[in-house]
């Protein structure tokens, strides 16, 4: 509320007085203190008036035509513009109850009539100090909320961007842990792929002196083997030391016996070159574009990997992995990273199916053998190669199946799963590919993980 009684060093006075007398006494009274006083003769003129200049103190009589004192008083303080000015009641009545009542409606204090000059400035005074004090005390209580207040603002943006900032900070450390641990895994694939590349071509070099060397041999032993029975058909009668060697080699199981182990060792190194071109196959380092590749080679090079894993050793049984291979065609893709995905798919299997044997006797493990089955198809109305990799092992529960391919995720224990291989799978098939990998599992019925990688 503003008051013009800052325009006077002792204050604004409004005299509301239906008896000029009254009113030109006090005027003259309060005018000699130097106080600015403004008469007006009725309670209504008074409501209507004030608004034009907001006094520091009221001076209100009580018996008053059309609208007394009381009356005045209530409308005063319903305003909220005035409902702070003080009030004093100047009135000849001085019944106990009129002035319990002036106090009742608003009052602030009373003065009776006659009265007395020294007591109207006393307490005049009084109430315009006390009321420009609480003036003050609530503007600076009012500067001081704002004030507060303003703080609270900054102090809640400096709280929220704080928050923002850690959040992002949050954020930011766990794509860098992320990044990190893909990295690491990564870095596993690139290393495994290159020990398994070195390893092919150290092979190659001897197979291919051994496979390039046994036509010869074979030719050598051929013709030695016809010379041999020439000499037979020839000389009907040997000589008696030749016989005697004859016998001891047994000649005649040496002629029928060495094609069938020359022709066992061209098989042999028909198999280690097979299994050299696998190794080359898995070791795939085309990270910088994408090439065509036949699927089926990539399973089979990673089946490879794992062969020591799916073998009955003593502690584990043998896993039978059932090809189920369709006609499909080579894809445009990143065979290393393809190869990650099954290598990951397939170890997975083999730990869920050695999980499941816990607990198990050999009998109730022969009775429901350890098997994966690899089904691959052609989806045509869909225009996608389909990659199935599914085991017979105890499944998953939903909770479980719900989380898989989070980051970190793993239900292995410590030191035998970084939860990384099926974030990681996902992100290549989906990131990299443009496929889709899911999981379908069902407790005591075993999963399945299906690939959807598009045909171009």
């Amino acid at each position: 509320m503003n008051s013009s009684g800052t325009n006077s060093e002792h204050g604004n006075i409004l005299v509301v007085d239906d008896t000029p007398a009254n009113l030109q006494l006090l005027i003259g009274l309060l005018s000699k203190k130097g106080y600015t006083v403004r008469p007006i003769p009725s309670g209504k003129l008074a409501l209507q008036g004030i608004h034009l200049d907001y006094p520091d103190l009221i001076l209100l009589d009580i018996s008053m035509p059309d609208m007394d004192g009381y009356e005045v008083c209530k409308h005063l303080k319903t305003d909220p513009r005035t409902q702070d000015i003080p009030v004093i009641f100047i009135s000849a009545l001085d019944d106990v109850f009129d002035k319990i009542k002036a106090f009742e409606v608003g009052g602030i204090d009373y003065i009776t009539k006659p009265f007395h000059a020294e007591e109207v400035f006393s307490r005049v005074k009084t109430h315009i100090t006390l009321y420009r004090l609480q003036k003050k005390l609530q503007e600076k209580t009012l500067n001081q909320e704002q004030e507060i207040y303003d703080k609270n603002l900054i102090l809640e943006q400096m709280i929220e961007d704080l928050e923002s900032t850690n959040q992002e900070l949050k954020k930011r450390l766990e794509q860098l842990k992320k990044a990190q641990l893909q990295l690491v895994q990564s870095e596993k694939m690139a290393t495994l792929g290159q020990v398994v590349a070195g390893v092919a071509h150290e092979i190659n070099n001897p197979v291919g002196f051994i496979e390039g060397n046994i036509g010869h041999a074979s030719e050598y032993v051929e013709a030695l083997i016809h010379l041999l029975s020439l000499y037979q058909n020839k000389l009907s009668t040997p000589d008696p030391e030749i016989q005697e060697c004859i016998e001891d080699i047994e000649l005649d199981f040496l002629i029928e016996d060495c094609p069938k182990v020359i022709a066992s060792m061209k098989t042999g190194i028909e198999r280690i070159r097979n299994i050299s071109t696998a190794l080359r196959t898995f070791s795939r380092g085309d990270n910088a574009r994408t090439v065509s590749f036949n699927i089926h080679d990539g399973i089979d090079s990673t089946l490879l990997i794992l062969k020591h894993r799916l073998k009955d050793n003593g502690e584990h049984p043998a896993i039978e992995v059932i090809k189920e291979y369709g006609e499909l065609p080579e894809i445009s893709c990143f065979p290393g990273k393809l190869n990650q995905v099954f290598m990951n798919l397939i170890a997975n299997a083999i730990d869920a199916l050695e999980e499941s044997n816990i607990g198990k006797t050999f009998e109730e493990i022969e009775a429901t053998p350890n098997q994966i089955t690899i089904t691959t198809k052609v989806d045509r109305e869909n225009q996608q190669i389909i990659i199935r990799i599914r085991d017979n092992g105890m499944g998953m529960k939903e909770e479980v199946k719900q989380k898989i391919f989070e980051h970190l995720f793993t239900t292995k224990g410590v030191g035998k799963g970084t939860g990384l291989g099926l974030s990681i799978s996902r992100q290549i098939v989906e990131e990299k590919h443009g496929g889709k990998l899911s999981c379908n599992s069902v407790p005591g019925a075993g999963t399945e993980f299906e690939i959807a990688l598009p045909r171009q």
